[in-house]
């Protein structure tokens, strides 16, 4: 009656999950067994968050009893060697060994009260799971007269990312001449896998991508998003989409550009004729931050007499005459800049306007 484990690392076979700098292999086993059938069973891998808790399954299988206990030893498997972590024992009870006491117990009450038959199954629980508890953890059983028997399962421990997405800076600016320049960060950090980042927007640009792999083995993956600041962006929704195995994060920001006055004057239809009455002209500004001052002028002279300015309109007191001619130029600005615009006005006869208005109306009887 004869038992035999075989644990051997297979050349080539290096787990690249790993952490950087630390070597870790995949384990292969095997076990014979002749005549009285005991066997170890655990799960082959199980896994877990950092923080959360997971059970290490363990249990004996006895083909053909009696067969006695002496101990069950659970070790973690680190580099080859072999670090005791938790032992049950008939006569001596329940040890749990640094650093693991504070956070690895039993699961079964029995094992602890050290009952008859207990120790058949000794499954273990973790608490605050640690990025360093990943490893080949082994249970081992001491019996008499078999021998030993143990198995392994292979415990991965995840870090779920701390996910956040920012403007890249409080204010964007568009400047002249355009250059382009990031605008909103969204980053994904600490995270064990990796996370996947991904735009969705509306706005034309591009995204950069970075993953920085930190001491503890875990990766913060960084993205910036890059656009050309104008008039046309500003308002624009960006949403960051960060995928974590099967776990879905969005975030959204609304783009603030701040951009100089675009400027258009409005008012003049080309019909200012000799003695119209209660004509204007406004100087209207798309602007962020808005227009704090308007500045009225008009090129080659000065503004007629008869002008009243209120904010950004210009009221004309009185009939048109032909002094009101003349180019007009608004200058609007705000703390990001001064742009202008102008409107050309051509004062026409009133003599002109009957004319045309009597060739309408021939026009429009020959052509009932």
């Amino acid at each position: 009656m004869w038992f035999s484990l075989c644990l051997c690392r297979k050349r080539g076979q290096q787990d690249k999950t790993a952490p950087d700098g630390e070597e870790k292999y995949i384990y292969s086993w095997s076990f014979t067994t002749a005549g009285n059938g005991q066997s170890v069973q655990t799960d082959p891998s199980k896994s877990g968050f950092v923080g959360d808790s997971v059970e290490l399954r363990c249990l004996f299988i006895n083909g053909k009893p009696p067969v006695k206990i002496s101990q069950v030893t659970w070790q973690k498997l680190i580099n080859g060697s072999k670090q005791n972590v938790a032992t049950a024992n008939p006569a001596l009870g329940v040890s749990v060994l640094p650093p693991f006491k504070d956070r690895v117990s039993f699961k079964h009450p029995a094992v602890r009260q050290r009952t008859p038959s207990s120790l058949e199954d000794t499954t273990i629980v973790f608490n605050s799971l640690r990025l360093s508890d990943e490893a080949a953890y082994i249970c081992e059983y001491t019996t008499f007269p078999a021998g030993n028997r143990e198995n392994m399962v292979n415990l991965t421990v995840f870090a779920r990312p701390v996910t956040k997405m920012t403007l890249t800076s409080p204010t964007i600016v568009a400047r002249t001449p355009k250059r382009k320049m990031p605008v909103a960060t969204c980053m994904s950090a600490n995270g064990k896998p990796p996370s996947v980042i991904k735009w969705d927007t509306a706005l034309k640009g591009e995204a950069t991508f970075q993953e920085t792999r930190n001491p503890n083995g875990t990766v913060t993956v960084r993205s910036n998003y890059i656009v050309l600041p104008s008039r046309e962006t500003h308002r624009q929704k960006l949403t960051c989409i960060v995928t974590y195995r099967a776990e879905r994060f969005t975030d959204s920001v609304i783009l603030n550009v701040q951009y100089e006055p675009e400027v258009k004057i409005e008012g003049f239809d080309g019909n200012w004729f000799l003695n119209r009455p209660n004509v204007q002209l406004t100087c209207n500004a798309d602007a962020n931050p808005p227009v704090t001052v308007y500045q009225w002028k008009l090129l080659n002279g000065s503004l007629p007499n008869n002008i009243e300015i209120k904010n950004n309109t210009l009221f004309f007191k009185g009939p048109v005459t032909y002094e009101l001619g003349g180019t007009y130029v608004c200058d609007a600005t705000n703390s990001i800049g001064t742009r202008s615009g102008l409107v050309e006005v051509n004062v026409t006869g009133k003599l002109w306007m009957l004319i045309r208005d009597s060739v309408c109306v021939r026009e429009c009887d020959g052509a009932g």
